[in-house]
């Protein structure tokens, strides 16, 4: 889910801080529903205590959402957690997919079993295991641990 983002808030102009993270998120739908999806969201960020913004590309349906937060305040951490499900969640019910380019990873995984369903999982996971039977390649970083391939 959060990454060092050292890198990103200087990026942003930011001195790193153990006081400030950032969470940064990109979800993608149909662009017939990208504007729809930005506004719900807009107004969730709106209403929130954190920092946030967002960052589109509009031509293909992908948005990134940056979340400023402190990560020694479990409350705010909680609230970042929301905003992201929040905006993954709407995205689902859109056509689109938990992450537009930014990969799965360890952060979104638990949404993939929503979006794609199992046995699509279970496929991903048998050609992962064929690829790669020693599981050297990235290891748990994309087929969440629950899917087992080998009955």
């Amino acid at each position: 889910m959060v990454e060092d983002g050292s890198i990103k808030l200087r990026c942003m102009n930011l001195e790193p801080s153990p006081y400030v993270d950032l969470y940064s998120l990109d979800v993608c739908v149909p662009l017939s529903n990208l504007a729809e999806l930005i506004s719900r969201s807009k107004k969730l960020l709106d209403a929130s205590p954190l920092i946030c913004t967002i960052v589109a590309h509009a031509g293909d349906g992908n948005f990134h959402t940056i979340i400023l937060f402190d990560p020694n305040n479990d409350e705010r951490r909680r609230e970042a957690e929301r905003l992201n499900h929040y905006m993954v969640c709407t995205a689902l019910t859109m056509a689109g997919t938990c992450t537009g380019e930014r990969g799965v990873g360890t952060g979104k995984m638990k949404y993939l079993e929503k979006e794609l369903g199992i046995d699509a999982l279970i496929t991903m996971e048998r050609i992962k295991t064929a690829l790669d039977p020693n599981n050297i390649m990235n290891p748990g970083k994309l087929i969440p641990p629950h899917v087992d391939c080998r009955f």
